[in-house]
């Protein structure tokens, strides 16, 4: 699946690998430091100079979970580039995902899809062009990662396995089908090659023979249409792949067999939990430094820098559904024809009992038509998508403003479509172009949903703009730490959002 299609409180509950009591002892020795998501293509954290533990595929396979960044984390990081690799190394990935192309002239690169189109805008395949004509072709993700992502080059294959084959577990699959044998030559020429490297292909493919007879592992990977040839292909294989769109009962055949399940893209934590409740070993992530933990990696969003952060994700895991950053105002806009949610994973869960959940929107082209609105939906125990006038599995708030300049909290209860009102209060209308500031204050007990006095205009000062209401409500019915952006119609206008922040 490629992104084009459907395819970061308390300390951290660490859900990735645990390393042994003398590796973390050499850690904190050695000074490492992992920092949150930020800078350059999406990141700039990294490891102090200092040894880095080395991971090994026996380590891997004994932790459960355990994590492999896939296409080195391709929601955080530009897929299958060098930075991306660097990246989920430095954030504590013991294995990371690589496919592998060769030019015309055998060199082998880092690359998921046979040509460049998706990726690069250039539309030719990479078998028909010799190596140097890659140079200065980049990969440009910035529609799925925002405008602050770099633009980056195709790696050379060794490069990588240079940098990272040592002390990582590398899951390597020939994309192309034609490089096997070079492929295995490269990888017996690094020490210890059977404890840092694992075969990875479809499960329907042969050439999982050449790599087993050098004494590799292999992953073959079932997709949809392979989910009914268990019994035929899975002897096959040392590891089992199941593509994240398999039903329960498919999981736990798979899993029924003794061998360790991995399943991909693994992008969200509510998938990830229901995975491990159905005894799946390991999570193929698209998503590292947000599904190895079960902490928020930040208070407040970071539009202003042009980059999404780790766990912030479209209702709708696609390219054409993520909402355009837009640094030069510090937001987010939320434009996409159909009723559209935003889940701010960066900032959640929301563990504290009382808590602010601060922000601004504005419609910035033109008002609310009849019977639209837009706001936060809030409460809910998972990142599940929750969108407003839509069914979902999950429960809880909203507030939203109204054409008039109603605010309201509703609840609503999972798998249906209509809320329940549960208090309001009128404010002026929006006018298009102003900021309104708007808090919800959580107790145990109580919410208060508030539009703040003191709005932003743009242009003259409108009627009443800086005017302040609130209301409050006892309500305890939903508590989860979840919470996401809502423009709840069809069509347009867009909403714009941006100040959201979460205080304690």
């Amino acid at each position: 699946m490629t992104p084009g299609q459907s395819a970061g409180g308390p300390p951290a509950r660490l859900l990735t690998d645990r390393p042994s009591r003398r590796q973390l002892l050499a850690v904190a020795a050695s000074g490492l430091v992992l920092s949150g998501c930020g800078g350059g293509a999406g990141g700039s954290g990294g490891p102090a100079e200092g040894p880095e533990p080395v991971h090994t595929l026996d380590r891997l396979l004994a932790t459960r979970p355990f994590h492999i960044a896939h296409r080195g984390s391709h929601d955080n990081w530009p897929e299958h580039t060098a930075e991306a690799y660097r990246q989920s190394a430095a954030h504590g990935a013991a294995a990371i995902e690589v496919s592998v192309q060769a030019t015309a002239d055998g060199v082998l690169v880092c690359h998921h899809d046979p040509d460049l189109l998706r990726m690069t805008g250039v539309a030719r395949q990479i078998a028909h062009l010799g190596h140097r004509q890659l140079e200065g072709v980049l990969n440009n993700a910035r529609p799925w990662l925002g405008p602050g992502s770099a633009q980056l080059p195709i790696p050379d294959l060794k490069s990588v396995l240079d940098a990272h084959a040592g002390n990582r577990v590398v899951f390597i699959e020939d994309k192309q089908g034609t490089n096997t044998q070079a492929l295995l030559d490269l990888m017996d020429s690094y020490p210890d090659a059977r404890q840092h490297f694992v075969w990875k292909q479809p499960a329907g493919s042969n050439r999982y023979r050449l790599a087993a007879e050098r004494g590799y592992r292999t992953w073959g990977y079932f997709t949809g249409e392979d989910f009914g040839r268990l019994d035929e292909l899975g002897e096959r294989f040392d590891l089992l792949g199941l593509h994240h769109s398999a039903g329960d009962e498919v999981v736990a055949r798979f899993v029924a067999t003794g061998k360790p399940v991995i399943c991909w893209e693994v992008h969200t934590r509510w998938l990830r939990d229901r995975l491990l409740r159905l005894g799946v070993a390991g999570m193929m992530t698209s998503n590292y430094p947000y599904v190895s933990t079960d902490a928020p990696s930040a208070t407040a969003d970071r539009f202003v820098t042009g980059l999404r952060g780790a766990g912030d994700l479209p209702w709708a895991l696609a390219w054409s559904h993520q909402p355009p950053i837009r640094p030069e105002t510090s937001s987010i806009r939320l434009d996409h024809r159909e009723k559209a949610s935003y889940c701010m994973g960066s900032l959640c869960p929301v563990t504290a009992g009382s808590y602010t959940l601060g922000f601004e929107l504005r419609w910035p082209e033109g008002g609310p038509g009849a019977g639209q609105h837009a706001g936060i939906a809030f409460g809910q125990e998972t990142d599940l998508p929750y969108r407003v006038r839509e069914p979902g599995a999950g429960s809880g708030y909203h507030v939203v403003v109204r054409e008039d300049g109603l605010l309201e909290l509703l609840g609503r209860v999972a798998n249906t479509v209509s809320a329940y009102s549960l208090a309001s209060v009128p404010t002026p209308p929006p006018v298009p172009g102003t900021w309104l500031r708007l808090s919800i204050d959580v107790t145990p007990e109580q919410i208060t949903v508030s539009r703040l006095p003191g709005s932003e205009a743009a242009g003259s000062d409108p009627a009443g703009a800086a005017a302040g209401a609130s209301v409050s409500v006892r309500d305890s019915t939903y508590r989860g730490g979840y919470f996401s952006l809502c423009r709840n119609y069809d069509g347009g206008p867009p909403v714009e959002f941006r100040s959201i922040h979460v205080r304690a």
